[in-house]
């Protein structure tokens, strides 16, 4: 059996070889290249559809080499974690002490469920160390603006409305996916963006990290969204947009693991996303803005926003389990979460409509509806709101229920009683947030809407 102390004494290097950027006929690749000495290489690519895209900036020039180096040092860490290596050796590129601390912190904190999961102790001084080759680069970028935007698209609930509130910037706006699924599309297309102003991005991942984890090497979660962020950057500095605008909640901040800093979000924490504007704009000397419209607010204000958007109520899906399929599950926590945090907004039949049953009637889903609540020590390990939030949302619905005189659903019933008392999350906002002044008066429309009665 593998242990974190046997992989790191029998593969003591990690090493990031190299990366390459090719032109095709329809789109631009990537290639990087790791590899772990007596063990294994990895080739992992990401392909960038360009070809009815508005190129301004150049593909492969040394801003766009230095932007991609830096998406490759994110990718690393997917790979990175089957071994633990304590030493990770960079070949292709340079960084600076500050730079290593950054990346050391990344990485520390976006495998912390890795860590914490894997029943692994270590700290972010010790648990890896960096060696480059070379010399770093002045930061010089080359920047041509067309005065853009960038939304990231997943597909839920966030970037819907998001892409509702900059109506007015609709002429501004690219989509851009990863791995594209059908709910992406679609909630682009009910937003009025045409599909050719969708960036689409296809990331694979080398079989060789998957045969590893079939034989037992160490496997887990990592900081998926910070490779969105150097991804989309990436494009953003393609095309020229000055703005990648994320839907990173203000709840995105809180531990998923009780009484520690263990994360399940912390790629999509305002930490991670004023630490990545500091570095694009200090290491990469680029004049992009990488931010969250929706920092200001809670996963349950934004439910009531969407929940005034009906033309993307049959688009829309949160569901990890079923998003290759285009369903919900109906089975998950996500899901269950989801189904919460819009049942004081949404009527019943609403909701049956675009879950296909009520899942507080679920029995089987109770132990997760607790660990929403907070009545079991761990958060479900997903992108969800706060134990406040779905408390004061559960709280909302059972009073919805009592007024019309019906009997509470049965997970209802069974938590009701044992939820705390909580003020109302509605009356929230979040001042620390890096939305610019020019974006600020959409954040105040949503704020007059989601506080009003």
């Amino acid at each position: 059996m593998h242990t974190f102390e046997s992989l790191r004494r029998d593969y003591p290097v990690f090493a990031y070889d190299g990366f390459r950027i090719e032109r095709e006929p329809d789109g631009v690749r990537l290639r990087f290249d790791f590899s772990v000495e007596g063990l294994c290489a990895f080739h992992p690519e990401t392909f960038i559809r360009t070809d009815a895209l508005p190129l301004l900036n150049g593909f492969d020039g040394e801003t766009a080499q230095a932007i991609v180096f830096s998406l490759g040092l994110t990718e690393a860490v997917s790979y990175y974690k089957a071994v633990c290596s304590p030493v990770i050796e960079v070949r292709c590129g340079a960084l600076t002490d500050a730079q290593i601390r950054w990346w050391k912190k990344l990485w520390y904190h976006g495998l912390g469920e890795f860590f914490y999961r894997n029943g692994i102790e270590t700290t972010e001084a010790d648990f890896v160390t960096v060696r480059c080759t070379g010399t770093p680069k002045p930061a010089r970028a080359d920047f041509r603006s067309a005065g853009l935007h960038i939304v990231p698209i997943g597909g839920g609930k966030d970037s819907a409305v998001t892409l509702s509130l900059l109506q007015k910037e609709k002429d501004k706006i690219f989509g851009f996916t990863v791995n594209d699924q059908k709910a992406r599309t679609d909630t682009a297309i009910a937003a009025g963006l045409p599909t050719e102003r969708i960036i689409r991005t296809h990331r694979t991942i080398d079989p060789e990290l998957l045969r590893l984890n079939r034989e037992g090497f160490l496997n887990g979660h990592t900081p998926f969204s910070a490779i969105v962020a150097f991804l989309s950057l990436y494009c953003a500095y393609l095309i020229g947009a000055e703005d990648v605008v994320l839907s990173n909640e203000s709840s995105a901040n809180e531990s998923t693991v009780s009484g520690s800093d263990v994360n399940h979000q912390y790629s999509k924490s305002y930490t991670f996303e004023r630490d990545f504007t500091a570095y694009a704009r200090d290491a990469l000397g680029l004049p992009i803005r990488y931010f969250s419209l929706l920092r200001p607010f809670n996963e349950m204000q934004i439910a009531k926003q969407f929940a005034a958007l009906p033309q993307y109520h049959a688009a829309f899906r949160s569901c990890n389990v079923g998003s290759k399929k285009n369903v919900w599950c109906c089975s998950c926590a996500k899901c269950l979460f989801v189904w919460c945090i819009l049942s004081p907004f949404l009527s019943e039949d609403a909701l049956v409509a675009i879950f296909g049953e009520n899942l507080l009637e679920k029995q089987a889903l109770l132990p997760e509806l607790e660990s929403l609540c907070g009545l079991r020590d761990e958060k479900p390990f997903e992108c969800i709101g706060t134990v406040r939030e779905v408390c004061a949302a559960l709280q909302m619905t059972a009073k919805k229920y009592r007024a019309a005189g019906r009997p509470l659903p049965a997970l209802l019933r069974d938590v009701i009683d044992r939820l705390p008392p909580t003020d109302d999350p509605l009356l929230d906002f979040n001042d620390e947030h890096n939305v610019p002044d020019a974006f600020m008066p959409y954040v105040e429309e949503m704020l007059r809407y989601v506080r009003a009665d």
